[in-house]
């Protein structure tokens, strides 16, 4: 089975071709730097990271640039607010985004372009736009002509009329239409500017997108990827724009958008405040387990945030690390212990459909589940009568298991690493708890959620004693 992306621009899933076999291009809008991202933010770079890995083994060469926008009101704001430089805001933030990221498990793009480098590529393309009659410039303002393209709205699929009735228009007198938006727009003495044909000023947000792209990837890019929320109007814009300045030529040839993180029952956002950030998140939580709760659902579909989610996939990884554990205990005392990790076919049938990490996932457990009905009947010595027969066995599975993990940036850790988590007095101290509430659960005959904390604990590899004095504990 070939690639196949679902296509935001023709609704529809399309085997995936790109126009240059030997450099592939994608392009994911990336972070404004004014503040910590929160976890709905991680969802894009993690997906499309798993989706640049894919590309990398279909096609080898791939260029991928994830941008930095360090030009925006919210970062002048934050500024004013602390009283510093525009530079210490996004210096910092930009510099905690890619360390939240890589907690992730997210690999740096190949290509990172920050608006600051890039004016000139911007200013140049905004004077095409004028130039070909697509812009104008107005009160120090350079603004782009929404009537003057004729396929605006086909990535939204909305008429001009509702998009913009849905949107926050800026309302001014120097715009020709309501629906016109700003590509270039004057800046005060206190804020950043550069000088240009139009004045000192800064670059608007949409135009940004396009210039950086057009600098890099090229005039028509293959896959431009990022969040349904920025499909309108930043995605129309962007193409607006971009097919205005090139002579017609299509901007991005697939365009995927992830869906929404919902939180509490509403969209994960900062303006309504229910918003997790991911830096507070992956010191309170085995960043794996946020990585593997943000692809349990299909991409394309929205995604329930909750505590119960993260505990629901540290326990999941506690029992497949559990199912490595084990097999390297087995294979212990065998010769070629270790096997090269492989992407199992199975895995890569279920990606290349449209990215499907759920059905990946459930791969990845019935490959654990094999190894562990494995296990089952014999002991973990390599002396027992038939392990001679079952190790070539085990290690095949577990270099599935391994080569599984690879392709979705899980179970890359040693198992003991990973168990050894937040080892303390207060780590036994949650363990004691656990145990306690298995006899509690146990005594009130509630003997599914005794045996669910029995293989919790299991798999946390923390053998239970019975003695007269009651239940004991122990690590393995």
């Amino acid at each position: 089975m070939s690639l196949h992306l679902y296509n935001s621009l023709t609704r529809r899933v399309e085997p995936f071709v790109p126009a240059d076999p030997a450099r592939v291009t994608m392009y994911v809008c990336g972070p404004t730097v004014y503040n910590y991202v929160h976890i709905g933010n991680g969802r894009g770079p993690v997906v499309f990271g798993v989706l640049a890995n894919v590309l990398r083994r279909r096609y080898g060469a791939l260029a991928y640039a994830r941008n930095i926008t360090d030009v925006d009101d919210k970062i002048n704001n934050a500024a004013r607010e602390q009283g510093v430089p525009i530079a210490a805001i996004t210096d910092r933030f930009a510099a905690a985004y890619r360390e939240d990221m890589a907690a992730l498990g997210v690999q740096p793009p190949d290509i990172e372009p920050a608006v600051t480098g890039h004016i000139p590529q911007i200013i140049a393309m905004i004077g095409r736009l004028i130039a070909e009659g697509h812009a104008y410039a107005a009160e120090g303002h350079v603004l782009f002509a929404v009537g003057s393209f004729d396929g605006y709205g086909k990535l939204s699929r909305r008429d001009t009329e509702e998009m913009l009735a849905g949107a926050r228009i800026e309302v001014a007198p120097y715009k020709r239409d309501a629906g016109d938006f700003v590509l270039w727009k004057p800046s005060t003495d206190d804020l950043p500017g550069w000088d240009s044909p139009w004045g000192r000023g800064r670059p608007g947000w949409h135009i940004e997108c396009s210039a950086m792209a057009e600098a890099h990837l090229g005039e028509t890019i293959d896959i431009h990827a990022g969040g349904v929320d920025l499909q309108f109007p930043h995605h129309e814009n962007e193409i607006a724009q971009s097919e205005c300045a090139h002579g017609g030529k299509p901007f991005a040839r697939w365009w995927l958008h992830n869906g929404m993180l919902n939180f509490g029952g509403a969209k994960m956002s900062k303006s309504l405040g229910n918003i997790e950030r991911v830096h507070d998140l992956v010191r309170a939580h085995p960043p794996e387990a946020l990585r593997y709760a943000l692809l349990s659902a299909h991409y394309r579909q929205p995604l329930d945030w909750s505590g119960n989610l993260i505990e629901q996939s540290v326990r999941t990884l506690d029992r497949l690390y559990g199912t490595l554990r084990d097999i390297d205990a087995a294979l212990a005392d065998t010769p070629d212990a270790t096997g090269e990790a492989a992407i199992p076919a199975s895995i890569e049938i279920a990606l290349d459909d449209d990215l499907n990490t759920p059905q990946a996932l459930a791969e990845v457990a019935r490959i654990a589940a094999s190894a562990r009905q494995m296990l089952a009947p014999g002991s973990s010595s390599a002396q027992d009568p038939g392990m001679a027969e079952l190790a070539p066995r085990l290690r095949q599975t577990r270099a599935d298991l391994l080569g599984a993990g690879l392709a979705l940036g899980l179970l890359q850790q040693a198992p003991d690493a990973w168990f050894a988590r937040g080892a303390s007095g207060d780590d036994d101290a949650r363990i004691q708890a656990l145990v306690d509430e298995r006899t509690a659960a146990k005594k009130a005959r509630d003997f599914a959620r005794s045996d669910a904390l029995r293989d919790q604990l299991a798999a946390e590899g923390i053998v239970l004693e019975d003695t007269p004095q009651g239940v004991r504990w122990r690590r393995a």
